[in-house]
């Protein structure tokens, strides 16, 4: 698997990653990017500020990239900053498929992407993403799987996954929703000629959404690299949004909420790489202080206390606007 590489790393930031959603198109979910972004997301502004985001991230040692074709741009952009760096070679790239980004390069669009788990989907996208990656992608991913997703039981599908993972392609995918546990171990059941098709899941898991710690750890214990995405909440984990709770322990550990709240997720042990979805340079030198942070047990108390219900979660991260 390409995730072997960072076992050979040394540097503690090794094992979080830099997910481009939030710089690859001008509009997303997160809060504060008026104020993180500007005005100004032109495509070639947004290229600038990501290929700075990379080189940030490699320099401080990041060694895992996350795109998707819904995330705008951000395979394009990836790819233009690989193609001016051909002498790295020890970073790991993940992608996604089944999702159709429909904004037109907008903030406002009525609808900024469209859902689709078919193998025409998958066929076309996986088209899309090799023109632009070629043999640089080592992890392609179903995005945003759910119980109910008929790529759980589509056997066309699966043997083309399986025949891609037989070409050297790690396949895996990510969950969404409050059933996020339930997709990940239909997921685990999931076999080709007998065997595993799936090596990968990313889920979202943070301080306020813990339902799927124990399928991730099953899946950990399958074999699995787990894959932990908005371990910030989209924003709701990060100044000034933090519940007090946060805000207390971060002041006590002299960083920052958004340090905190990833070491939360840092400290499980079946978590492989935590993702930074960082819009500006100095969040992700601020959220990669995770790497250093000790929590203590008075402190995770404290903490685990801002555990919310997965349906109250999802009802209020389906409510937040596209900026």
């Amino acid at each position: 698997m390409p995730f072997a590489r960072l076992a050979t790393a040394t540097t503690p930031t090794c094992h979080i990653g830099l997910g481009l959603a939030a710089v690859g198109r001008p509009g997303y979910i997160n809060l504060g990017r008026d104020h993180d972004l500007g005005e100004d997301r032109s495509v070639t502004t947004l290229r600038d500020r990501t290929h700075e985001l990379l080189d940030a991230a490699y320099a401080q040692g990041v060694r895992y990239f996350d795109v998707a074709r819904s995330y705008g741009r951000s395979e394009e952009f990836l790819a233009d900053w690989l193609n001016a760096r051909p002498d790295i070679d020890d970073v790991v790239v993940g992608s996604k498929w089944g999702y159709t980004y429909t904004a037109g390069w907008t903030a406002d669009a009525e609808t900024h992407e469209v859902k689709d788990h078919s193998v025409q989907t998958y066929e076309r996208q996986r088209a899309e993403t090799d023109e632009l990656l070629g043999d640089r992608l080592d992890l392609y991913q179903i995005h945003s799987v759910t119980p109910d997703s008929p790529a759980l039981t589509d056997k066309e599908l699966h043997a083309k996954l399986a025949e891609a993972a037989a070409q050297g392609l790690t396949i895996g995918f990510s969950t969404s929703g409050p059933a996020q546990a339930e997709a990940v171990r239909a997921a685990l059941a999931v076999t080709v000629d007998g065997e595993p098709l799936f090596r990968t899941v990313q889920s979202t898991y943070n301080a306020l959404e813990t339902s799927a710690a124990p399928a991730l750890a099953e899946a950990h214990e399958a074999g699995l690299t787990v894959i932990v995405k908005e371990a910030m909440a989209n924003g709701r984990l990060a100044e000034p949004h933090a519940p007090d709770a946060l805000k207390a322990v971060a002041e006590e550990t002299s960083l920052g909420c958004d340090a905190v709240a990833l070491a939360l997720v840092l400290r499980q042990p079946w978590a492989g790489v935590v993702l930074s979805g960082a819009a500006t340079v100095n969040q992700l030198a601020s959220n990669l202080h995770a790497a250093v942070v000790d929590l203590d047990e008075d402190q995770l108390t404290r903490l685990a206390a801002l555990v919310e219900e997965p349906d109250v979660y999802w009802e209020r991260r389906g409510q937040l606007p596209w900026h």
